[in-house]
């Protein structure tokens, strides 16, 4: 990128003594945008991103718990030309103030990210995010503004205003065109729209198997994955796989596997079905979580009413519960377990691994019900951080309060496009200013057990499968399997072992499976193949199809 010189720097000299409080700095940056990138006002959250290099450019550093320094501020009818003001009062990550970070020569980048006026069905009129079909990624959404990375000494003792133009414009998101094998489909929710008051999109992205056009009589079975917003096919089929020359041997064990499942795809003897990945992304997250929320609209009914009748109308799909299965890492752990246990008879079968917290008593690694703080834990005169995220060695990477002032930074309201946000958005209550009510304290990380109480008694899975096991037990024998490492990243395994031990209790009995991975990380598959875990799915479906079926699609 181009770095030729574009912002001034009006040093306004030192404060009284020369050296500005640890609390406080009179060093200020001033964003605007001019008319000529945008004419109306603009509602939304600036920030100024601070980097020691270009690579990756700063606005595209400041995602996840090791980003680099930012600080952001809410603004509200920013006018073209106007200035927002980011100052030593501002929320920052993952140095919180202005103030503390350590002089020194920069690349400075300014961004402001839009939010749209929801008028909701419920009354309630919240300032969002609209999603792009970005996924919730602020940094790269369509239509949000940033400045030129410019490089330049800061010293916060001595202060000086910084002035950013935010004269750039994020690009429209380009969708993968359709190919003989990958199809894309996307259209209005009426559901959710009607929820929102304002236009909602969902979608799909579905691989058809070798020969599908020539079966022209032959429908298929359906694997529903679920995971994080992409429109990538599934399988990253027909992609092209690049690796860099210090490859890690994981990533090069995935390259690997990438380049295996399309072969395979296409081969004689691979299982043919469909594989569907869903795009459902909320203003809160770049998924939904598959269920009915009343701070996020019901996306559960839109996936079972609107986008799955959609792909079985136009695509050969086979419209029995057997046939639809379910499977996700992940986020989409999770999301495969809700939708086979919220809709058990719709689903045939659900394959999770590493799903996000299945039981709240361990929601990672706290207990929502039983604890006062997500932050810490006081033993007598002890006060003891609590772990967020850790490696295969018990090696602590982050903590809760860390997590969580990260979110806190990148948007207040429940703002940020993260999964704590999200989380509380998608499992808890609406709250009084029609933004959810928080689980979390953020300030302090103190714990609300009345909201707590409402997750329990609504979202928790395990509490859920407690209280209607007698209703839906035989609806979901042997329909619910699991895999999770036992070292898990964020500690997914401990609310795992929480839902085993109620499941292996159960009459009828659950007949499903939970397999662990000792010492193995999030992302833990099993330690089968991308193609290994299909075909062991497709067998399943096999395996349950009624005598009667026709399994023309097992067989050509």
């Amino acid at each position: 990128m181009n770095h030729r010189l574009g912002l001034s720097f009006c040093a306004l000299g030192a404060l009284a003594g020369g050296v500005a409080s640890a609390a406080e700095t009179s060093l200020r940056f001033e964003l605007t945008f001019p008319a000529s990138v945008r004419s109306e006002p603009a509602d939304g959250r600036v920030f100024v991103i601070i980097s020691k290099t270009m690579d990756p450019e700063p606005r595209e550093a400041i995602k996840g718990y090791r980003a680099v320094p930012f600080f952001g501020e809410d603004v509200e009818g920013l006018a073209p030309g106007r200035a927002a003001v980011v100052a030593g009062h501002s929320e920052g990550y993952p140095i919180e103030r202005l103030s503390d970070l350590p002089a020194g020569d920069y690349f400075v980048q300014g961004l402001l990210t839009l939010y749209t006026t929801f008028r909701r069905a419920d009354g309630h009129v919240v300032k969002m995010h609209m999603d792009q079909w970005e996924g919730q990624e602020f940094e790269r959404s369509p239509g949000n503004l940033y400045s030129e990375p410019r490089r330049m000494h800061i010293d916060p003792k001595r202060g000086g205003t910084v002035r950013l133009t935010l004269d750039r414009v994020i690009p429209p998101i380009v969708v993968p065109p359709d190919t003989d094998y990958v199809k894309h489909v996307r259209f209005v929710s009426p559901l959710l729209s009607k929820f929102w008051g304002h236009p909602i999109l969902i979608g799909a992205t579905i691989l058809l198997p070798r020969d599908y056009e020539k079966n022209k009589g032959v429908a298929y079975p359906v694997l529903y994955e679920q995971g994080h917003f992409s429109t990538a096919a599934p399988g990253h089929f027909g992609e092209s796989v690049e690796l860099k020359p210090d490859a890690s041997e994981r990533e090069k064990a995935r390259a690997r596997e990438r380049e295996a499942f399309p072969k395979a795809w296409l081969s004689d003897g691979f299982p043919r079905m469909l594989r569907v990945t869903f795009q459902h992304p909320t203003p809160y997250y770049d998924d939904s979580y598959a269920i009915d929320s009343p701070n996020t609209g019901p996306y559960g009914r839109a996936i079972t009413e609107e986008l799955i009748p959609y792909i079985e109308t136009h695509f050969r799909a086979i419209r029995e519960p057997w046939a639809r299965l379910l499977a996700g890492g992940s986020t989409g752990g999770w999301e495969a377990l809700a939708l086979q246990v919220f809709h058990p008879e719709f689903f045939g079968g659900a394959f999770s691994f590493c799903p996000d917290p299945v039981d709240f008593h361990s929601f990672q690694i706290v207990n929502i019900y039983d604890w006062d703080s997500a932050w810490r834990r006081q033993d007598g005169w002890l006060s003891v951080p609590l772990p967020g995220e850790r490696d295969t060695n018990g090696v602590v990477l982050s903590t809760m309060e860390q997590q969580l002032k990260y979110e806190r930074a990148r948007g207040n309201h429940g703002r940020s496009g993260e999964d704590w946000d999200c989380w509380q958005a998608v499992y808890g209550p609406v709250g009084d200013d029609g933004y959810f009510a928080p689980v979390f304290d953020p300030g302090t990380g103190a714990i609300d057990k009345k909201v707590a109480a409402w997750w329990r008694d609504h979202t928790d899975l395990n509490a859920y499968l407690q209280r209607h096991w007698s209703e839906i037990g035989g609806k979901l024998a042997g329909k619910l399997h699991i895999w999770v490492g036992e070292m898990d990243t964020f500690y997914l395994n401990n609310a795992v072992h929480l839902l085993e031990e109620f499941l292996k209790t159960t009459t009828p009995s659950w007949d499903g499976t939970v397999v662990y991975g000792p010492r193995e990380p999030h992302g833990w598959t099993g330690g089968l193949s991308q193609v290994e875990r299909f075909k062991a799915i497709a067998e399943y479906a096999a395996s349950r199809a009624p005598g009667a079926a026709d399994r023309a699609w097992w067989r050509n």
